[in-house]
């Protein structure tokens, strides 16, 4: 018995178990895999998503490691997406290894007393009004697994999600590609980047020891080493020698979205609730924004499930999935030879080569526009949205607004020269912020984003009662309430 269990050990489960030990929920994750695969799907953590890390202390040592670029990764578009200036505390893009972030995840959440099964395969699933009962494979058997709720985070192929019975509608691929991380045996005959050739482009990207190939595939033969050497060569128009493959696989641009994000007792987050096209390379970044908004309300639900946040989990994050399977389709519409979107194509291209249009599209592209409603709304720019880490002044001396939030409670930031308020079930901190003296408070959700805002100016006094009862119900947070005074 476990109040929740995880399926999948991707980005998505590991940071939701991380959440949910963080509210002292027990939590047992499953991932079918024995161990952590050795090649890497993945080499990209957006701004947002260091922001949202940032909050439970998690950004810092991947941007120790990681090499930071000041643009966002997106494609089709011949211009450069700059971050300068955008709603962000870190404005650049990390080259960061996927394994590298879930090996931090992993660790952070065994830290925290997270039971993590590897080799153990989630295979069904039954679910009633008070749970779901799991049937889970090992190498030595069965066993059963009962839970209070099951989350799938098990990829795009999700067993949880077919198990309970969510469709999951769309498009299906009608292009594909094939990637392979090789090495070349002579590094001079083929340069990183694009090259065309009479039969098509293969892109090389430089990795640590090896090149990551890719090509696109009109074919649906096996992945292997030689079909890549194939269609690269067909492509190019000549040979180059590709040898020891690390990784090869197809990838098409099918986007798919469930249609429940909530299932009675199951919910979904990352690849197991959407599947797009890889441009923008934003499928780990979503996975991180998916789990961060789910690990809180869950939590909270299982104290309290009048609260009603699960449904808030499905409205918020399934309108940010469909946004990013707009945006990356286009993307991919962007990179076609269509000569009827060049127009389109040219009408971006200018819109983009504007500072303030090529702010907003990166803040699109990459979900730093990611907005919540808010009752009660009162205009203020950061309202719905993530919080900048404001620098701060308390009784104890300097801090920060991250710095307050790596308890992943509920907090009511007071910043009154009386320091009189109150939350009943939040942490308050009592602090002046010199850079916006025209914030008086602001109440700020586990995940950094700001549910109300009062500043001098407010002519609404009883709107922070009003945001607690709204967004909080009768229960304020996942764990015990506390008064913080600083």
């Amino acid at each position: 018995m476990t109040e929740v269990l995880i399926a999948g050990a991707g980005p998505a489960g590991l940071l939701l178990a991380v959440e949910l030990r963080h509210a002292g929920v027990t939590t047992v994750l499953v991932e079918r895999q024995p161990r952590r695969p050795e090649f890497c799907r993945a080499f990209t953590l957006n701004a947002r998503a260091l922001d949202l890390l940032a909050r439970r202390g998690l950004a810092e040592p991947l941007i120790a490691e990681g090499w930071p670029v000041p643009h966002a990764a997106s494609s089709g578009l011949p211009v450069t997406l700059g971050l300068a200036g955008t709603h962000t505390d870190h404005p650049y893009t990390l080259g960061i290894p996927q394994t590298r972030v879930e090996e931090v995840l992993e660790e952070h959440a065994r830290e925290l007393g997270a039971d993590i099964r590897r080799g153990h395969d989630l295979r069904t699933l039954e679910q009633d009004d008070e749970g779901v009962t799991a049937t889970v494979a090992t190498g030595d058997g069965e066993y059963r697994l009962r839970a209070a709720y099951l989350a799938g985070c098990d990829g795009g192929r999700s067993t949880v999600r077919k198990q309970a019975g969510i469709d999951f509608p769309g498009t299906p691929s009608t292009r594909f590609w094939l990637l392979g991380d090789v090495e070349l045996a002579d590094p001079a005959a083929l340069p990183f980047g694009p090259t065309a050739g009479p039969g098509g482009t293969v892109i090389v990207i430089p990795r640590d020891g090896y090149v990551r190939v890719l090509v696109e595939d009109h074919g649906d033969t096996p992945v292997t080493l030689e079909r890549l050497q194939s269609v690269v060569d067909g492509a190019l128009g000549r040979h180059v020698e590709l040898r020891a493959a690390r990784w090869v696989t197809r990838f098409g641009n099918a986007a798919r979205q469930a249609t429940d994000y909530v299932r009675g007792r199951v919910v979904l987050a990352g690849d197991a609730a959407h599947i797009h096209p890889p441009a923008g390379a934003i499928g780990v970044n979503a996975a991180i924004d998916d789990a961060f908004n789910l690990g809180w309300k869950l939590a909270a639900t299982l104290r309290d499930p009048s609260t009603g946040l699960l449904a808030s989990y499905h409205a918020e994050r399934h309108r940010a999935g469909a946004h990013l399977l707009a945006n990356t389709r286009a993307q991919v519409l962007f990179g076609d030879a269509d000569e009827r979107l060049g127009p389109l194509i040219d009408l971006f291209t200018r819109v983009a080569a504007h500072p303030y249009g090529n702010r907003a599209l990166t803040e699109v592209l990459t979900g730093l526009d990611t907005r919540y409603d808010t009752v009660p709304e009162t205009g203020h720019p950061w309202l719905g949205r993530l919080v900048p880490n404001l620098a701060l002044t308390t009784a104890d001396g300097p801090t920060d607004l991250v710095t307050l939030q790596r308890t992943g409670r509920w907090l009511l930031l007071d910043l009154s020269p009386a320091g009189d308020l109150a939350g009943e079930g939040v942490d308050v901190v009592h602090a002046a912020c010199p850079e916006h003296p025209g914030l008086r408070a602001v109440l700020l959700r586990p995940d950094g984003h700001a549910a109300w805002i009062g500043t001098t100016g407010d002519p609404d006094p009883d709107g922070l009662r009003r945001a607690l009862r709204h967004r909080l119900g009768p229960l304020a947070s996942a764990g015990t309430s506390e008064k913080v005074r600083r």
